[in-house]
């Protein structure tokens, strides 16, 4: 059975209609963890030996997070840089993470028109996100298509409800990509 470790990155779940959903329509998974840094370190003190633990035991990493100003949020990047330490997670005998795969499961605000070459960000959010197929390349992971919900500030209940069976069905079956689960 595949372990998975969903990193949970929000900086105010309570705040959040569409992450909490996603978030909460998983907990009751097996196999799967879901760590919300934000509850764990509210004071961005990070417990790095911890969170290595967290990543050796599991096969499978997602970051779940809300996709703002082009990137993530400041504790999931502190997270990153303590956490994937040279030496451990690349490098000279940096091998922790080799064989495991990488996700990301992302949110973003404005619809998918906005993310296009002729839309206002100029670029797919596929592509503004390519640093972490380099990241999971650098750490000998492979890097899963992301799970990618846009509009997120305008979704409907229905369409927010779809989103989370196809969130979970990600998480159930392994060898599915988004693509496979519409």
């Amino acid at each position: 059975m595949t372990r998975t470790l969903v990193v949970l990155a929000h900086p105010d779940l309570d705040a959040s209609r569409v992450n909490a959903a996603l978030a909460t329509g998983i907990r009751d998974l097996p196999d799967v963890t879901v760590h919300d840094l934000y509850a764990a370190y509210a004071d961005f003190r990070i417990d790095v030996p911890y969170e290595q633990r967290l990543l050796t035991e599991h096969d499978r990493v997602i970051l779940q997070f809300p996709f703002y100003w082009y990137s993530v949020p400041p504790l999931l990047k502190k997270w990153l840089d303590e956490v994937f330490e040279r030496g451990w997670a690349y490098g000279s005998g940096g091998d922790a993470l080799h064989g495991k795969r990488l996700r990301l499961a992302t949110t973003v605000g404005g619809g998918e028109k906005l993310y296009q070459p002729a839309g206002l960000n100029r670029f797919p959010v596929t592509d503004l996100l390519l640093p972490w197929d380099a990241t999971a390349n650098l750490t000998g992971m492979s890097y899963e298509p992301p799970f990618i919900v846009h509009g997120a500030s305008s979704i409907t209940d229905e369409e927010l409800a779809e989103q989370v069976r196809l969130y979970r069905r990600l998480l159930t079956a392994a060898s599915l990509r988004p693509a496979a689960l519409v």
